[in-house]
């Protein structure tokens, strides 16, 4: 297997907006990350994942870009990015900037001029449908709720948004757009950054027929059929790799819903020069109903371990995985696949990292994890701002759902779960900012904070740096060969990692019970323990509630 920096590189994502507000306006900044970046170094990652800081009206908080040379003046501007470059270089870090490629802001110079007139030469930058019946072209529905087609009075046409009707969708079917593209990803590798996580880069082919979905009910058949893998996907994968990416010595990471374990290795099998990894969501979507996330549905275990052995085996010989348990758009990794009630909130936290840290794969840690971040609960739904929960919460307004329910399911699944500003110590606001925060902070940042569990040697925190140690110090964590042993069990998630020298055994109790062992089957006697996250003495015949080991066995 060729080995590289980014397979053994281990990446720290950022939201910029809550991560440390050192201008006083409640909104972090790229010089709050400046000031944090010691921090971020000490836990042992190598490369930060930022999410955009570009110039954007924010009205999906950066992913509709306006201006994609220029840094928001809201987060430092240009001066304080090229610092933060030079700063993190500096310390042997690595940046990823998140490039959302998919769609612009509708208040881009492009989307400004193509809707002028239908002669407009940025008209087909975007896509543009006449409609005789006063209806949208076809049934598909945005990400973010309604129709994806919204009329424009200039021209009385409608043009196309999968997401916010601020984020018209990009027309790759020119090729002065991927022109454009180009020139942009170019512009960003020249300024010396290290590489790009880019945004639902499984949409910007288009059927263009525009076919109305038949499972207008069940939006993860529309996404997968309709919305991605479009017929000239890997063509522009392809054309960007060989006129810009390939020329520099970066990492690429895609972000896919609609890629499944049919399709995934197209995107990343190193022979097709494409990307170097994908994110797909089979593990992070599979509590979703028909319905999507608002209709969530129980999940056994066995379900879950599926998911890493099937890609494991996909990608195992010619590809790259990438481990993540959450980011910016999923709900705190500890409430959803944890336990983040207080008797078990830091085991499984820790049961948690040391899942993310023994799997095969460039492993992701979302900001805020590293200290068992939970949930939020804000009583109103007028104490949100992510625009996906609040289509969401309209939606179920005109349905007459019993919104009291709903908002139980807004505390499950909103997004803002995971944008609540960074916990830093217990002064007020969290040490985030001296002003109210744009989204109200975490009341739980008493208990859970970094400077507290910076003093506790047994702490979420230091189990982090523990295990990324670990990972480090022993390539078969990287590289070695996965199997998971007991994919039926429905408590225990149990598996080896190993390669032609040694061999290593993980244990998880993914249940609030003692868990019995089979030790002898595992020949446990001739393992040592490398790391745990209990303190007190190990069984190698029982597990306690959401007890994790690894082991190495004797050679």
């Amino acid at each position: 297997m060729k080995k590289t920096w980014w397979k053994e590189g281990i990446v720290y994502q950022i939201y910029p907006r809550s991560f440390n507000d050192t201008s006083g306006n409640g909104i972090g900044d790229i010089p709050g990350i400046i000031e944090k970046l010691d921090y971020i170094k000490s836990l042992g990652v190598d490369i930060i994942w930022l999410c955009p800081v570009y110039e954007s009206p924010n009205d999906d908080n950066g992913y509709d870009i306006s201006d994609y040379r220029a840094i928001s003046k809201e987060f430092g501007g240009s001066e304080a990015f090229d610092r933060l470059l030079k700063e993190m270089h500096n310390r042997g870090l690595k940046l990823v900037m998140d490039l959302v490629l998919n769609h612009s802001s509708d208040e881009h110079y492009w989307f400004k001029e193509s809707r002028k007139s239908k002669d407009n030469p940025y008209r087909d930058y975007y896509f543009w449908k006449p409609s005789n019946t006063n209806n949208p072209p076809n049934n598909w529905v945005s990400f973010f709720s309604g129709s994806a087609w919204l009329k424009d009075d200039n021209t009385n046409e409608y043009f196309l948004h999968l997401f916010t009707k601020k984020q018209p969708d990009l027309n790759w079917e020119n090729p002065k757009v991927r022109k454009e593209i180009h020139d942009i990803v170019d512009f960003w590798c020249q300024k010396g950054v290290d590489g790009f996580r880019m945004d639902v880069i499984s949409l910007i082919s288009k059927q263009l027929d525009f076919p109305n979905t038949p499972y207008p009910e069940d939006y993860g058949k529309t996404i997968k059929n309709y919305y991605a893998n479009g017929p000239r996907i890997h063509e522009y994968l392809r054309e960007l790799n060989e006129k810009v990416l390939s020329k520099y010595d970066i990492m690429t990471v895609g972000e896919g819903p609609g890629i499944d374990l049919s399709n995934g290795l197209d995107y990343v099998d190193e022979e097709r020069k494409e990307l170097n990894m994908i994110f797909h969501f089979d593990h992070m979507f599979i509590d979703n109903g028909p319905g999507g996330k608002y209709d969530p549905i129980d999940v056994p275990l066995s379900k879950f371990k599926k998911v890493f052995s099937d890609w494991d085996d996909k990608l195992k010989n010619k590809g790259w995985g990438s481990i993540f348990l959450g980011n910016h758009d999923f709900s705190r990794m500890v409430s959803r696949f944890g336990n983040d009630n207080k008797a078990y909130h830091s085991i499984s936290a820790k049961l948690l990292a040391m899942l993310l840290l023994t799997m095969r794969g460039t492993t992701y840690i979302y900001q805020g994890d590293e200290i068992g971040m939970t949930n939020v609960a804000y009583p109103s739904i007028d104490d949100y701002n992510d625009v996906e929960t609040l289509g969401s919460w309209n939606e179920a307004l005109k349905r007459g759902e019993d919104m009291s329910k709903f908002l139980k399911l807004v505390h499950r699944q909103s997004r803002d779960n995971a944008r609540t500003p960074i916990q830093w110590n217990t002064t007020k606001n969290g040490g985030f900012s001296n002003s109210d925060p744009w989204l109200k902070v975490n009341p739980n940042y008493l208990d859970i904070n970094i400077e507290n569990q910076e003093k506790d040697e047994n702490s979420i925190l230091n189990f982090y740096r523990k295990m990324i140690t670990v990972r480090k110090e022993n390539k078969v964590l990287v590289y070695g060969d996965y199997e998971c042993i007991n994919e039926e069990d429905e408590n225990l998630f149990i598996y080896r990692r190993r390669d032609s020298e040694e061999s290593y055994i993980v244990l998880l109790n993914f249940s609030d019970s003692y868990q019995t062992i089979e030790h002898n089957k595992l020949n446990l006697d001739a393992t040592q323990i490398v790391i745990s996250n209990y303190i007190e003495p190990y069984s190698t015949t029982q597990l306690r509630p959401w007890e994790a080991q690894l082991r190495r066995y004797y050679n």
